[in-house]
């Protein structure tokens, strides 16, 4: 396979099985609902968020428009520098990561797009799909399925402590997705492992621009 080929079987994959996993959650439990998968330690629980990472909201309504349609931007320059990356021959590797940043940008894009068009609301209920009725809500301003929970440690504050004494604490507290984890993985590689093709191609780029 060409690399172009393992980027674009990459990004199906990821897009697929996100997509095929948000919709069995969103299909199958309602808002807060839990599934222990192993033990107290990873957990399918099921959260919507209506804006960035770890649920916060931007400027409201105007804000979520504005942010998937950042987002759509962010993953079309995503794409367009992920082509011109492969013709100067990188990397798999490095294709790979930038594939998977890219399929993860787009798997939430779609929940914040359509979702809210193609599904009733999810609060004390199993969401039904194309309800008669219509969605939740309007076209961009659905909110992205997060469902991955590692609560790996759960205890409390020792007494002496100098900050919150004697209050819960749970790591790891964030609840996210197949397309998060696909992010994240693709932007923890780049760092560990390609950084310096990145200053050999910036240091290209300015020679061909002399």
């Amino acid at each position: 396979m060409s690399k172009k080929q393992i980027a674009f079987a990459i990004i199906a994959l990821i897009l697929v099985a996100d997509q095929i996993l948000k919709i069995w959650i969103k299909t199958n439990f309602y808002l807060g609902q839990d599934l222990k998968v192993i033990g107290d330690w990873f957990i399918l629980h099921f959260v919507e968020n209506r804006g960035m990472a770890f649920g916060f909201e931007f400027a409201g309504r105007f804000g979520k428009v504005f942010l998937t349609l950042f987002r759509l931007v962010a993953a079309g320059f995503i794409m367009w520098y992920l082509l011109k990356l492969i013709k100067k021959d990188i990397p798999t590797g490095l294709v790979i990561s930038i594939a998977l940043i890219f399929a993860g940008a787009v798997g939430n894009v779609i929940d914040s797009a359509f979702y809210g068009l193609i599904f009733s609301d999810s609060y004390g209920r199993v969401a039904e799909f194309m309800p008669a009725r219509g969605g939740y809500e309007t076209f961009l301003h659905g909110s992205v399925v997060d469902m991955f929970y590692f609560p790996l440690i759960n205890g409390t504050w020792p007494e002496w402590s100098p900050i919150n004494a004697g209050e819960r604490f749970i790591f790891f507290r964030p609840v996210f997705n197949l397309a998060d984890s696909a992010i994240t993985v693709g932007i923890g590689t780049i760092l560990l492992f390609y950084r310096s093709v990145f200053n050999e191609l910036e240091m290209e780029m300015k020679q061909e621009k002399k």
